[in-house]
C-alpha cells in the first residue's frame, strides 16, 4: 500500500512538472506573436490552454483522491497541499500567456506595443521565459537557488513594470486610449505571470524547509 502511495506523489510531481513545461512553451509562444504580430502562433496559444487546464484538474483530482483515501501526514500531507497550490498558479501562469496571445489577435495586423516601449516589453518577455524555465528546473531539482534566482528576476520585471505606467502617466505619451489599455494590460499580464512564478518557487521552498518564507527569501 506504501508503495502505491510514493507512486501517486512521483506523479503528482512529475504532472506538475509537465504543467510547467507547457506554460513555458505558451509563454514563449505568445510573446513571439505579441511582438510579431503573429495571428496564427496567438490562436495555438490560445487554443493550447486547454491541455493545462486539464492537467490541472487532473492532478487536483489526483492530489484529492490521496488526501481522502491515504489520510498523508508531515511532509508528504505538505506535499500534497502544496502541489494543489502549485498547480493553481501554473494554470493561472498559462492564463496569463493566453491573455498575452488574445491581445496579439485582437490588434492583428498591427503590434499591440508602440515603438517606444518595444525594447522595455521584449525584456519583460525575456524574464518571464527565464522565470519560467527556472520553475521547471526548481520542481525537478528542489534546489533553492534556484528559488532564489526566480526572486531576482522577478524584481527586474517588477522595475519594468513600473517603467511602463511611468511611461504612460507622462505628459510625452500620445499615444490612442486604446493603445494605452492595451499597453497597461500587456505589462500587468507580464508582470503578473513572475508573481505566480514567485508563488511555486515559495512553496517549494516550503516543501523543502518546512517553514513558509518571508517575500524575500
Amino acid at each position: 500500500m506504501r508503495k502505491v502511495f510514493q507512486e501517486e506523489l512521483t506523479q503528482v510531481g512529475e504532472d506538475l512538472i509537465e504543467i510547467s513545461k507547457l506554460v513555458t512553451e505558451a509563454i514563449r509562444n505568445a510573446t513571439t506573436a505579441f511582438e510579431g504580430a503573429d495571428v496564427d502562433l496567438a490562436q495555438e496559444v490560445i487554443a493550447a490552454d486547454a491541455r493545462i487546464d486539464f492537467l490541472q484538474n487532473s492532478l487536483d483530482e489526483r492530489a484529492i483522491d490521496i488526501l481522502a483515501l491515504q489520510g498523508p501526514v508531515a511532509s508528504d500531507l505538505r506535499m500534497i497541499v502544496g502541489s494543489l497550490r502549485m498547480s493553481a498558479s501554473l494554470e493561472r501562469m498559462g492564463d496569463l500567456a493566453r491573455h498575452v496571445a488574445q491581445l496579439a489577435r485582437l490588434r492583428f495586423p498591427a503590434t499591440v506595443i508602440p515603438e517606444a516601449l518595444t525594447a522595455t516589453f521584449k525584456e519583460m518577455a525575456q524574464l518571464d521565459l527565464e522565470i519560467s524555465l527556472k520553475v521547471t528546473q526548481l520542481l525537478e531539482t528542489r534546489d533553492l537557488e534556484v528559488a532564489r534566482d526566480i526572486l531576482k528576476l522577478n524584481i527586474a520585471l517588477d522595475d519594468l513594470h513600473l517603467s511602463v505606467f511611468k511611461t504612460i502617466a507622462e505628459p510625452a505619451w500620445q499615444e490612442t486610449p486604446s493603445t494605452t489599455v492595451d499597453v497597461a494590460l500587456a505589462s500587468r499580464y507580464f508582470e503578473r505571470f513572475a508573481d505566480h512564478g514567485v508563488s511555486v518557487a515559495r512553496k517549494v521552498s516550503y516543501l523543502v524547509t518546512g517553514e513558509w518564507q518571508p517575500e524575500g527569501f
